[in-house]
């Protein structure tokens, strides 16, 4: 990892507790970093409001075993992932690539019981790079042998992180279940807790690259303020919408020097290498709310502790107001079981800050509406926001998600009906033309 510029989050350390520094949730010795989401928890790197995250950071002794143990979550999915240092995802070992111990049942296939008492797992950590490559954001038809490969980088450390998306309603951030426990083999000696955590050095302090989480801000500013670019540069009426590009591509959207024909990619900023994702810019000074309008992906109901669980089009789907890639924050997100639809499957989602909030942008009027930043971007510009769409495990049968985009300019041609078309409003008119049915 030769000219690597490392940066240490020094306030990222061992045995926090939710009353040491007032930040809530749970964590433990190994799982010390998180739980990353909304507000009031610890947000960045885009985190999903309705989804919690938890990162590890370790180093295996040469000649250990690292095996974790845990219980299924009562929720929509859960993954564990590693990364390397500038936030890239090398492998996913999500819910339904884990056999069951026993006569425990894997809660996450289809036509499973999602709310029996038996549901213990075990998968074993290894420091090597992955051998295959399991498909991204889709059904992997390749087995797992409940084995994550999450090789070491710079100072021979490793870096997982634990998802739990949407928990059952009123189980908390973890579903319900306690946090996977790590046990360390080495030297014909087993390990676990405490003892664990300090064979495994889980203390340490993480070293990621400068950008891993997002561009610095200057740098953010710098890219928002092109000469001879409109002040709303690069936001565009109507909203452009991009693929999960890589770092150059990116970059491209602010400085126009964007290739339209540029490939999907899974890099930068800890991204979930189950979800595909299609994001915007705005700015508010287009209009001071956003409609966006389009077909729904049908996806399992989980949230109200249903008792089966019933594959669909996706796993999971979501829309979330972040800020810029100066802060990677989210602000506020809305998750696929608390959108309306029409008698087609259509929804109409408004967007806005609070106070530009449309009177009939309520579930009871058929709409959803998604609040963004009152500061903007987080950085300069308080008209600014990052609109973001998620798709998680698309069914192969489904041809309209994110996954099956693989260039730029097919977005529209892919997505079909199911892509989102979006105009700018002012308050009044929102009320004006779409009337509470």
């Amino acid at each position: 990892m030769k000219n690597l510029s490392f940066v240490f989050v020094l306030i990222l350390s061992i045995n926090i507790t939710a009353t040491d520094v007032g930040v809530p949730g749970p964590r433990d010795c190994f799982w010390s970093l998180g739980p990353h989401s909304g507000d009031p928890y610890i947000n960045l790197a885009y985190p999903d409001s309705n989804v919690y995250y938890w990162a590890s950071i370790f180093t295996m002794p040469e000649g250990s075993e690292l095996y974790i143990d845990g219980e299924y979550p009562y929720s929509r999915y859960m993954s564990i992932i590693s990364y390397n240092a500038r936030g890239k995802p090398l492998e996913s070992l999500a819910d339904y690539l884990i056999k069951p111990l026993g006569a425990s049942i894997n809660p996450f296939i289809d036509g499973n019981k999602r709310l029996n008492n038996k549901r213990d797992y075990n998968i074993q950590i290894l420091d090597k790079e992955p051998v295959t490559n399991r498909e991204t954001g889709k059904i992997s038809a390749i087995s797992s042998n409940n084995i994550l490969n999450a090789p070491s980088y710079g100072p021979k450390q490793q870096l997982i992180i634990y998802r739990v998306y949407l928990p059952d309603n009123n189980t908390g951030p973890l579903g319900g279940v306690d946090l996977p426990k790590p046990t360390v083999l080495l030297n014909g000696k087993s390990y676990t807790g405490e003892d664990a955590c300090g064979v495994l050095n889980s203390n340490q302090k993480l070293a990621i690259t400068i950008d891993a989480a997002g561009l610095p801000a200057m740098q953010y500013r710098k890219l928002a303020s092109q000469p001879n670019k409109p002040r709303t540069w690069p936001a565009q009426n109507p909203p452009k919408w991009y693929i999960q590009m890589d770092r150059q591509s990116l970059i491209g959207i602010y400085t126009g020097e964007f290739n339209k024909n540029a490939s999907r990619s899974t890099g930068g900023f800890f991204p979930n290498l189950d979800n595909h994702y299609l994001r915007t810019i705005i700015n508010r000074k287009y209009g001071h709310v956003l409609m966006i309008r389009g077909k729904a992906p049908l996806t399992p109901n989980t949230f109200n502790s249903n008792n089966k669980f019933i594959n669909n089009d996706l796993r999971y789907w979501s829309l979330c107001s972040n800020q810029s890639f100066g802060n990677t924050r989210v602000n506020d997100c809305l998750f696929d079981e608390e959108v309306p639809v029409d008698e087609d499957g259509y929804f109409t989602i408004f967007i806005s800050k609070l106070k530009d909030k449309p009177r009939n942008a309520i579930k009871e009027c058929g709409y959803a509406w998604l609040p963004i930043a009152e500061d903007g971007d987080g950085v300069f510009d308080e008209d600014v926001a990052i609109i973001q769409f998620r798709h998680m495990l698309a069914d192969n049968g489904f041809n309209n998600s994110i996954q099956s985009i693989e260039n730029q300019a097919d977005i529209k041609k892919v997505m079909k009906d199911y892509y989102p078309k979006s105009r700018y409003f002012m308050k009044n008119q929102v009320e004006s033309f779409f009337p509470c049915l």
